[in-house]
């Protein structure tokens, strides 16, 4: 799995409120948010593939 940027997730972090954001925590929330992620996309897909489609739409 490709990993998101730690300081993409640490800004996320901070724009819910942390003031400061360990290197241990970023990379927890990194892993979490990826597995979150995932998840979400695995649900669209199978949304999509139900339809009938390929393409990932916003209903999905």
């Amino acid at each position: 799995m490709a990993d998101l940027p730690i300081a993409a997730v640490t800004r996320v972090a901070k724009n819910a409120g942390a003031e400061r954001v360990g290197a241990d925590a970023s990379e927890i929330l990194v892993q979490k948010t990826e597995e979150f992620l995932g998840e979400l996309v695995r649900e669209a897909v199978k949304l999509a593939n139900h339809a009938g489609r390929k393409t990932l739409k916003e209903e999905d």
